[in-house]
């Protein structure tokens, strides 16, 4: 008799600066709500969250119950990727040495203007190849005028073929003379230890990122962990990481936490373009702070051997997701006559003015609430009344006077502007073709997609039944993972046979860290060469590929998979249609005028309903508006699928 394994329940949450996003995945059913972000303690809204998941699934609060029979809870976070779009974090000291000197991390306009933000005039640089007394000399009087200068925290970085032995000689001084246990002893990192990378430049960057976001991670996520272990949860908080896959706290680099959100997007993209058959799918994931642009193209999630942040190649690999400071709380400004968006948000807290929190910044969130778009009564189900006075009097003061328009029109403009910079942003980000495909999540992603759609050219727009949570739904293709690098001793079967050995104990430790046995894990093997050749190997083949470049360093890595079980995607778009069912109706200002339009709302739709635009077409928590020329069409899932009904005829 085949069994098949009982159903795993599991939680996926997606953190942003706004709201956080709870999906609960349970066999085939999936529960989803979302919370407004508590900044100034992020686990206070990861437990509110969590209360709200217990009473729409049980119809009362009774989160100790739903903690007890989840099997994993995954977490995702946008704090690290805002923190730097905001420039928030600690002040970064830097001490170099050997062959590497401040001017090899400053390469272009984007890493000059990343390092003066992180790092700025905090910098010192040594000899190192002198006496161990010299050494300490310089080294403790570096340490010294680094931290009187304001730094927090200090990475170390050595440049050259031995620069990871000078390191840890370095290390073995300041343990002497500054102890860890000390009040007010600097944390400092040394690049080695994040990274094993033979470009210098890059190693030190990667460093400069994980101090940047260690901070803020390390006190959030363990604090969450503490709280959800009073619970008696069943296994460890898992952190969904930017490589695709999750792991422990205690086993997770802050780096990993970089985009971590995004990439859940990524993952549920791509699990959307397999299902569908899309062959380019392009998406667009708004939350509160930032806009996420993903690609999957011939099912691949489009990523980096070598991963950006910010522009600034890292040691990673990353999905390669770009990140803008445009979202439904962005602060909107009139500079000089322009309007500009961003990068700066005003978060959950205050929130944009409509929030009635205290906020007095213009955000879209409010142009949309002015020009009729969002309705106070249903906003975010219902259960946070939006201020329409205060949305209008912020766009009137900060938008509408500076550029004398009537607050209708500084709307209006608000929005031409919000969509041209997404819009802008997704032409440079890729090539768009009439196989393009644009999915719209997050919060804010389906807004005015339509708008943005006809700015790049698309024609065809889905909108995922989740797309609310679709980020913490993607985190539910996850699995647990790590990934061992180690170097070949010598090029041949012995070295490649030796590294192989070295990183099976290494994953053995680390899953069982992790709670699982190898036994039980499925192991991938690639070479990797110093010139970029990258291959996949056999798993028992100690035989090295023939065709391998003569002079290049080669490192074997081992990615060990625990399998959990996975979401799921259903529907499809065939068969006949129907008109959709309207209540309702709605006062929209559209090209300058006041139109009465239908409102659709998503969960009274049959499968197969369809309507033209203009319209609103309105879920608990999301709000799209349908323009003129385009359509709309609901399957059996909740997918869905916009079509331009002139240009794609």
């Amino acid at each position: 008799m085949n069994l098949q394994p009982a159903p795993m329940k599991l939680i996926n949450i997606d953190n942003g600066g706004t709201l956080t996003d709870i999906c609960v995945i349970d066999g085939a059913r999936v529960y989803r709500t979302k919370t407004v972000t508590t900044a100034y303690d992020l686990s206070k809204c990861l437990i509110d969250g969590l209360m709200k998941a217990s009473r729409v699934i049980y119809g009362e609060d009774d989160l100790q119950r739903l903690l007890l029979s989840t099997d994993y809870i995954r977490y995702s976070t946008t704090q690290g990727t805002n923190a730097l779009v905001e420039r928030k974090g600690p002040n970064l000291g830097l001490i170099l040495g050997g062959s590497l000197q401040a001017p090899a991390l400053q390469t272009d306009a984007q890493s000059r203007s990343l390092f003066a933000a992180l790092v700025g005039e905090r910098v010192a640089t040594l000899d190192v190849m002198v006496d161990e007394t010299v050494l300490e000399n310089s080294v403790t009087r570096a340490v010294t005028q680094l931290a009187s200068s304001g730094a927090s925290r200090i990475v170390i970085g050595v440049g050259n073929d031995a620069g990871g032995d000078i390191e840890r000689r370095i290390k073995r001084i300041l343990l002497r003379k500054f102890p860890q246990h000390l009040l007010g002893a600097v944390p400092i990192l040394y690049s080695h230890e994040v990274v094993a990378d033979g470009d210098d430049a890059r190693r030190v960057w990667t460093a400069l990122f994980n101090a940047f976001l260690h901070p803020a991670m390390e006190r959030f996520l363990y604090n969450a962990e503490h709280k959800l272990r009073e619970f008696k949860t069943r296994n460890p908080l898992l952190i969904f990481r930017n490589d695709g896959h999750s792991a422990r706290v205690a086993k997770t680099i802050a780096v990993k936490t970089y985009s971590s959100g995004p990439r859940g997007g990524a993952e549920g993209s791509k699990a959307l373009a397999a299902h569908y058959g899309f062959e380019h799918l392009l998406s667009m994931d708004v939350g509160g702070t930032t806009t996420d642009i993903i690609e999957v193209r011939d099912g691949a999630i489009r990523a980096q051997r070598h991963g950006k942040v910010e522009n600034v190649t890292t040691s990673f690999a990353l999905c390669d997701v770009e990140s803008h400071g445009v979202g439904g709380s962005s602060i909107i400004r009139a500079d000089n006559g322009v309007i500009t968006v961003g990068p700066q948000s005003v978060g959950s807290a205050p929130g944009p003015a409509c929030f009635g929190f205290g906020g007095t910044e213009a955000t879209i969130t409010d142009a949309f609430l002015v020009g009729g778009l969002l309705d106070p009564a249903s906003y975010f189900g219902g259960e946070l009344k939006i201020d329409a006075p205060r949305a209008r009097a912020a766009v009137e003061e900060r938008i509408a006077k500076p550029l004398g328009l009537s607050v209708e029109a500084a709307a209006a403009a608000m929005e031409q502007a919000w969509v041209g910079k997404i819009a802008g942003a997704m032409k440079n980000y890729t090539k768009i073709s009439p196989q393009t495909t644009l999915a719209a999540f997050g919060g804010a992603g389906p807004f005015v997609v339509c708008k943005v759609a006809e700015a790049t050219g698309i024609t065809r727009v889905m909108i995922p039944g989740l797309a609310a949570v679709f980020s913490a739904f993607g985190i539910g293709f996850s699995d647990i993972a790590h990934e061992y690098s180690a170097p070949l001793a010598t090029r041949d079967s012995a070295g490649l046979k030796a590294a192989r050995s070295a990183l099976i104990e290494r994953a053995r430790h680390g899953m069982f860290a992790e709670g699982s046995d190898l036994a039980d894990c499925v192991l991938h093997y690639r070479l990797q060469g110093s010139d970029g050749d990258e291959r996949a190997l056999v798993a028992n083949d100690d035989v090295l590929p023939a065709d391998l470049k003569t002079g290049a360093e080669l490192s074997l890595v081992l990615q060990a998979v625990k399998p959990i079980q996975h979401a799921s995607i259903s529907g499809d778009f065939k068969g006949s249609t129907q008109a959709a069912t309207s209540t309702d109706k709605r006062a929209l200002h559209i090209d300058g005028a006041l139109s009465s339009v239908p409102v659709y709302r998503v969960e009274e739709q049959v499968a197969g309903a369809s309507a033209a635009g203009p319209a609103v077409l309105e879920e608990a928590f999301f709000t799209c508006r349908i323009d003129a020329g385009w359509r709309f069409r609901i399957n059996a899932a909740g997918d869905i699928l916009l079509s331009h009904e002139e240009r794609s005829a």
